[in-house]
C-alpha cells in the first residue's frame, strides 16, 4: 500500500489592519456617523459659544445704564466689550496704543451706535456678539481634529487600563508628565502625549510634533524611548522613531478626499525622509470622513504594504484595534 505525503500549508501571518478590516467597504464613514458627527460638532459650537453669550449679557446689562453713547464712556469696566464691539479681538489689543484704543471706541460710537438712537445699547451687544463670533468661527475650523485626538486618546488610554499597564501622560500646558490617576475622565482635552511600558520596553507617543528628520508636523509620533530620554538629539534620530500616523478628524464628505490627498502626501514624505535615513517606521491613517475612492486607495494602500494599519475614526471596534496595535508594537 502506497502512502501519498500532502504538502502542509502555512497560512501568511495577518497583518495588523486585519483584525478589523475585511475589505475597503469597512472604511467607507456611514450616513449614520456622518450625521452624529454634525450633530457632535454643533454640540460642542454651542458649548463654545456659551461664554460669549453670557459676557453679550454683562455687555447689554451694564450698557443699559447710559442714556446715550457718549455716557458709555463713563461706565467702568467695559472697556474691552466697548473695543470687541469696535471689532477689534484679543490679539489685535496687545498691538495697540492707548490712543488708538480710544479711537477705536470713538469711532464705534460716532459711526454705529449714535445713527441707532435709541437701539443704541441694542446695536452694541449685536456688534460684539459680530466680533465674537468670527474668533469662535475662528477656533471652530480645527475642532474636527481636536476632536479627534480626544477620542484616540481615551481610546488608548482605555486600551492600556484593561490591559493593566500603567501609563503617564504628557500636560499640554504645562508641558509635564503626570501619573495617570483613577479618574481620568477630563484630562483628554489636556494630553499632549503618552508613555508606557511594553515588556520591558519604553514606548512614548507625541501628538503634534514637528520631526526633524521629515521637516514638517506629523499629527502623532510613537518613540521607543521614555521621554526622560527625548531631548533635541533624539527628535533628530531616525531610529528612536516606531511609527507615525496621520489624523483626520473632519467629518464633512465635501472635505474628505481633500483630507486624504494632505495625509497622503504627508505620509509619503515621511516615508520618503526616513528611507533616506535608512529606516522604515510603520505608517497609519485614522480618518472621520472617508469616502468609497479613497477608501479604495487606502485598502489598496495597505494591501500593498505601503501603509501598515488605518481605521476609521467612527468605528469603535477599528478604534480599539488600531489602539491595541500601536500599544503593543
Amino acid at each position: 500500500m502506497r502512502l501519498r505525503l500532502e504538502k502542509s500549508v502555512t497560512e501568511p501571518p495577518r497583518r495588523p489592519y486585519q483584525n478589523h478590516l475585511q475589505s475597503s467597504d469597512d472604511l467607507v464613514t456611514t450616513y449614520e456617523a456622518t450625521r452624529a458627527g454634525f450633530v457632535a460638532l454643533a454640540l460642542e459650537k454651542n458649548r463654545r459659544a456659551t461664554p460669549h453669550i453670557e459676557q453679550a449679557r454683562a455687555l447689554q446689562s451694564a450698557a443699559s445704564g447710559a442714556r446715550t453713547p457718549a455716557d458709555l464712556l463713563n461706565i467702568e469696566g467695559i472697556e474691552a466689550g466697548l473695543l470687541t464691539a469696535a471689532g477689534l479681538s484679543d490679539k489685535s489689543l496687545a498691538y495697540l496704543q492707548p490712543q488708538d484704543k480710544q479711537e477705536a471706541i470713538d469711532g464705534l460710537i460716532k459711526n454705529f451706535l449714535e445713527p441707532a438712537g435709541a437701539k443704541f445699547a441694542e446695536e452694541l451687544v449685536f456688534r460684539f456678539l459680530l466680533t465674537r463670533g468670527d474668533t469662535l468661527g475662528g477656533s471652530m475650523r480645527n475642532i474636527g481634529g481636536i476632536l479627534a485626538q480626544q477620542k484616540l486618546t481615551r481610546t488608548l488610554i482605555a486600551t492600556l487600563k484593561i490591559a493593566g499597564v500603567r501609563c503617564q501622560w504628557l500636560h499640554l500646558k504645562t508641558r509635564k508628565w503626570l501619573e495617570m490617576a483613577d479618574d481620568e475622565a477630563d484630562i483628554d482635552s489636556a494630553v499632549r502625549g503618552l508613555t508606557w511600558q511594553n515588556q520591558n520596553r519604553s514606548r512614548t507617543l507625541l501628538f503634534n510634533l514637528l520631526v526633524p528628520v521629515v521637516k514638517s508636523n506629523v499629527d502623532m509620533c510613537l518613540f521607543n524611548i521614555t521621554p526622560q530620554e527625548l531631548s533635541g538629539a533624539q527628535y533628530r534620530a531616525a531610529e528612536t522613531y516606531l511609527a507615525l500616523g496621520e489624523l483626520k478628524g473632519g467629518i464633512d464628505p465635501a472635505g474628505a478626499d481633500e483630507h486624504w490627498k494632505t495625509a497622503r502626501t504627508a505620509l509619503d514624505r515621511i516615508r520618503e525622509a526616513f528611507s533616506k535615513a535608512g529606516y522604515s517606521p510603520y505608517t497609519f491613517f485614522i480618518g472621520a470622513a472617508i469616502e468609497k475612492k479613497m477608501a479604495t486607495e487606502i485598502w489598496n494602500q495597505l494591501e500593498d504594504g505601503i501603509l501598515s494599519n488605518a481605521a476609521n475614526l467612527n468605528e469603535s471596534d477599528q478604534l480599539a484595534s488600531i489602539s491595541r496595535w500601536l500599544c503593543t508594537l
